[in-house]
Order: C-alpha cells, then sequence, then structure tokens
C-alpha cells in the first residue's frame, strides 16, 4: 500500500491512489487533471521519503470528479444580559478530489488499480448443460378415521340456563 501526506487549503491530508478526498475549492473544472506539488511524505513498500518541509521531486496527480457544498454549519453568537444575538450559517465550498498517482523523481510510484469487476471482459461465459434428476412421484392415499365424533351441541342449552338462573338468585342490596 502506497500513500502521501499532502498539504492543501491549509490542511494536511493522507491520500491514497483509486481513492477520492473532499477538499476546499479548487480552480478547476470538472474532469481537470491536478498536480499536487506541496507533497509532505511518500510512503510506497515500506520506503518512507520524508520531507524538509516537502519532498524534492514528489507528484500527486488527481482528477476533479465535481464540485460541492459541505455540511451547514450554524454560528450563534450572543452576549449575555445584553439582548444581542446574531445567528448565520456557513456551508463550505468543496471539490471532490479522485487520486490518480504518486509520483517521486518522475518515477510513478502507485497508480489508481482497476478491479476485476470494472474491466469488460472479452469471452463470453460459458454454459455448461446441467442434467436433470427424474424424481420417483409417490401417491398417497387418504386414510379414513373410523372412530365415533361427538357432538357438544345438545349439552350447550343446559350450560347457559343454569348461567342464566344463577344471575336471578342474586340478591339486591
Amino acid at each position: 500500500m502506497s500513500y502521501a501526506i499532502i498539504e492543501t487549503g491549509g490542511k494536511q491530508l493522507k491520500v491514497e491512489p483509486g481513492r477520492f478526498y473532499d477538499i476546499d475549492l479548487l480552480p478547476a473544472a470538472e474532469g481537470d487533471q491536478i498536480s499536487l506539488e506541496n507533497v509532505l511524505l511518500v510512503q510506497h513498500d515500506g520506503d518512507v521519503h520524508i520531507g524538509q518541509p516537502l519532498v524534492e521531486g514528489a507528484l500527486v496527480e488527481g482528477t476533479v470528479m465535481r464540485h460541492l457544498r459541505g455540511k451547514k454549519i450554524i454560528v450563534y453568537k450572543m452576549r449575555p444580559k445584553k439582548k444581542t444575538r446574531k445567528k448565520r450559517g456557513h456551508r463550505q465550498e468543496l471539490t471532490r478530489l479522485m487520486i490518480d498517482s504518486i509520483s517521486l523523481n518522475g518515477k510513478v510510484l502507485a497508480t489508481e488499480e482497476k478491479s476485476p469487476a470494472a474491466e469488460p471482459q472479452t469471452s463470453a461465459p460459458e454454459v455448461t448443460p446441467v442434467l436433470a434428476e427424474t424424481a420417483t412421484e409417490t401417491t398417497t392415499e387418504p386414510t379414513e378415521v373410523s372412530s365415533p365424533v361427538e357432538t357438544i351441541d345438545a349439552q350447550t342449552p343446559e350450560t347457559t340456563a343454569e348461567v342464566e338462573t344463577a344471575s336471578e338468585e342474586k340478591p339486591e342490596n
């Protein structure tokens, strides 16, 4: 894994090829190639180059993906006991930058890696025929239940009659 630490917009940022970062607004159009020369550190396969303050000959190249605005922040100022209040919002203008490569003294150390899913396939996928197994069908015969079924309809009226007589026998106060 290779990475570099760059300085842009008064901030230091660790960048890797193939990733995008939101940085302060750059004066470039979408799709433009940008070269950042303020490189403070370059690391490639355990070999570290530290600048004093910048690494000589180091270059980070990227592509401007789009311009956007950051999350809104609220600035609220108040002076106690004076009835003075100010509420303002702010949204920072940002540029989304895709890092393409990191180079040192003209030699490209790391580039954006293409994933195998992103590359188009040149050959059609092979289709192998699948033999379908025949399933044996078994039929089940319904079984008859020979036990007698009891009905409880005859007992229901007696039970309700008992409930009605019990409620009538209640003495009133």
